[in-house]
């Protein structure tokens, strides 16, 4: 019989931030329980370390260079065929509640692909390396612009493959979609309950991009996202003929701002919150980038408002931490509520359970905050817990390396549905049952719109991560990033330019380019034998 999956996501968490994650400080019952019944992967690797290419890997099981969401502002073709599609394909019904951010949220004007002098433009169907053809849009359907100002705006759905939407864009208390719809007939003027200028006293926090949002906590969004999921379970197990389901559960939190509603909003101390291991500086001289954005803060020109990574203080990291494990505690007890659903309609006993995450935040690592191409490992390892009473991984963990590419991959598998041409990822379940160590390494790319950071040109890195390295190539520069994890696990020490590390880094380059190789696409199917 095939399974049904409860896959349950959050947005900018990173791995440590977990009691099953060793956490002796956030209270997460709920999820450490799933970890409980489960199996926990220990190395977890992003494909992207930015919100829309790595969902875009996640749902296509293929590498940002390859589906094309290479950073935010590029939406995934919806001629990408997704695992989501796969499955109701092959008999399930598919239904997301929350966000989603396969498509552009702002609606902010792209950085790249303007003119740069006065020759004349190409048309707009011949202005990319691929022709664009009448229709095969639409990319606005998560815009905020359009959900704000037509009342009648909605998804085509399907939509990837989600049959049934649920949907929440953007982040803090100013999340909107069909959240923020619901909000408004819940509360009618719920615009006088968002944002910083309609804030409550924060009593004493300072924290950059912090605000104590009026909104109630049975009216913010994760909230919101709790009750719909809860709502399909509940329909779904009502139904005399029921297909099986996969249901995402897509929370917008940790991500910052940081508006974690009601008592927890003060629910963690920030003067009993101790710094990151890493907080400390690097030895010997920092990667070009961090000494830039550290000398940004130092000379009082860093934009505090930016959404970008940037260097902070101590107390910013402190306040920072206790705001988001609020957000994480808050997300936690949705968690136990969906689960306890899922258990009192009978649907536990066929439903595997899924938790991850779309990438990591610094969190005061290197004295930084938030995201950006720079991969620390608080940024680009994030947890991956997988709970399912149809095999026997109770409360087992692995160090093989995976990572988001190898979900759709391994979904499918259990599903007992054949991939389509062109998938990277690989089925994680030789790897959770031991009968498999899982690959040598695993490629972490990014491709930013921005120059910045002392770089010349919008910033591009490729990384390798092995048992035992890490290794940054970025493009334009002679230098790099090498660190030996096993003894420099908080990555303090750079050995790029280390004599005595000259053959690890040629094997390291070697082993690169082969992995880059590995990801090179096999789609589309030949037309033809040669």
């Amino acid at each position: 019989m095939q399974p049904n999956f409860l896959f349950i996501i959050t947005d900018q968490h990173r791995a440590d931030h977990l009691g099953c994650y060793g956490n002796p400080i956030v209270r997460t019952p709920n999820i450490d329980r799933i970890a409980e019944n489960g199996w926990r992967s220990q190395r977890f690797y992003v494909s992207n370390p930015v919100c829309m290419p790595n969902r875009a890997t996640l749902m296509t099981g293929r590498m940002p260079s390859v589906h094309k969401v290479r950073s935010n502002g590029i939406a995934l073709p919806l001629q990408a065929t997704t695992f989501v599609e796969l499955l109701r394909a092959g008999g399930y019904t598919t239904a997301c509640s929350g966000k989603i951010h396969l498509q552009p949220m702002t609606g902010d004007v792209p950085i790249l692909g303007r003119a740069v002098d006065d020759r004349k433009t190409p048309p707009p169907e011949l202005s990319d390396a691929w022709h664009t053809q009448p229709g095969d849009g639409p990319y606005d359907q998560e815009s905020i612009v359009k959900w704000r100002s037509d009342p009648d705006h909605d998804l085509k759905l399907p939509y990837y493959g989600f049959e049934e939407v649920h949907l929440t864009m953007m982040h803090a208390d100013g999340a909107h979609g069909h959240y923020g719809r619901w909000l408004e007939q819940h509360h009618p003027g719920s615009s006088r309950l968002v944002g910083p200028e309609h804030a409550l006293p924060k009593g004493g926090i300072s924290a950059l991009q912090a605000w104590r949002t009026a909104v109630p906590e049975e009216l913010y969004s994760t909230s919101y996202i709790k009750e719909q999921a809860i709502g399909f379970l509940q329909r779904h197990a009502a139904q005399e003929s029921r297909k099986p389901f996969f249901l995402q559960v897509s929370f917008n939190d940790p991500h910052h701002p940081f508006t974690p509603p009601g008592r927890y909003w003060d629910m963690y101390e920030p003067s009993r919150i101790p710094l990151p291991a890493a907080y400390r500086p690097n030895v010997g001289t920092p990667p070009p980038p961090l000494a830039h954005l550290i000398a940004e803060r130092d000379e009082g020109r860093a934009n505090r408002e930016s959404w970008m990574l940037q260097a902070v203080s101590e107390q910013d990291v402190r306040e920072a931490i206790a705001l988001t494990y609020g957000s994480i505690t808050m997300i936690d007890d949705a968690v136990g509520e969906v689960l306890r659903s899922l258990e009192a309609l009978g649907l536990d006993r066929n439903t595997v359970v899924i938790f991850t995450s779309d990438h990591g935040d610094y969190m005061g690592d290197h004295q930084l905050m938030f995201k950006g191409p720079i991969h620390y490992d608080g940024l680009i390892r994030v947890p991956f817990i997988w709970s399912d009473p149809g095999i026997e991984v109770r409360g087992s963990a692995s160090d093989a390396l995976a990572g988001t590419v190898d979900i759709a991959a391994t979904v499918l598998a259990r599903a007992g549905l054949q991939p389509f041409q062109g998938m990277q990822g690989q089925d994680l379940m030789p790897v959770m049952l031991g009968k498999e160590r899982g690959r040598p390494a695993v490629l972490v790319e990014e491709d930013n719109q921005r120059s910045f950071m002392g770089f010349d040109r919008p910033v591009r890195l490729r990384t390798l991560v092995t048992d035992s390295w890490r290794l940054s190539v970025y493009r334009g520069v002679q230098w790099g990033e090498l660190y030996d994890l096993r003894n420099d696990p908080l990555e303090l020490h750079n050995l790029w330019d280390d004599p005595q590390a000259g053959d690890m880094k040629a094997r390291l380059l070697h082993l690169l380019v082969q992995t880059m190789e590995e990801y090179a696409d096999d789609s589309p199917l030949p037309t033809a034998r040669a």
